[in-house]
């Protein structure tokens, strides 16, 4: 009968088993983090408060979801910033001009501009916009590539630092208790 190895640290005499039942365990737990980070990170992209949500669900500290909201924010930025300038002068996509119709969303955005310019846009967008939604206003309101991303980068870290400390007790409000249910 063939007679298995046993798995974990209760090697005494061998000290090769026992780094590889470390190793192999450190391995399981470093892919399981990552592959939460990765998660996070691409909900970060589209919706910036689910970096500190997520983050605190997966029993992040205060950096970690800071790093992995603001990494997830500015990666949006970036490709919006960037990419879309180049997608524009790749394809010359033709913009057609309709019938402006203001919402109210609009209209607020139109007030925050006037009121607070480029930074107000940039402070308000966690809270009212996604991160593509703020790129996509502050470029449309002809603002340069490199105060976009600065603007939104001081918005990110103080949102997601703001965020990750009182997440759990946003947490405890009946209204968005059972919103997330």
């Amino acid at each position: 009968m063939r007679e298995t190895l046993p798995l974990g640290p209760n090697f005494k005499n061998e000290p090769i088993l026992l780094f590889l039942g470390y190793g192999l365990s450190f391995l399981c737990h470093m892919i399981e983090y990552v592959l939460k980070f990765l998660g996070i990170y691409l909900m970060s992209l589209f919706k910036f408060i689910a970096g500190p949500v997520l983050g605190y669900a997966a029993g992040y500290s205060l950096l970690e979801i800071m790093v992995v909201t603001v990494l997830g924010m500015m990666s949006s930025v970036f490709l919006f910033t960037y990419l879309g300038e180049w997608v524009k002068k790749q394809w010359d996509i033709k913009i057609r001009r309709k019938k402006i119709i203001f919402s109210r969303r609009t209209r607020r955005i139109v007030t925050v501009w006037q009121k607070f310019g480029a930074a107000g846009v940039a402070f308000f967008t966690p809270l009212l916009l996604t991160p593509i939604g703020g790129t996509i206003v502050l470029t449309s309101f002809g603002v340069k590539k490199t105060l976009i991303i600065s603007y939104m980068f001081v918005s990110g870290m103080w949102w997601s630092f703001v965020f990750g400390l009182s997440i759990e007790k946003l947490l405890e409000i009946k209204l968005l208790e059972e919103l997330l249910r």
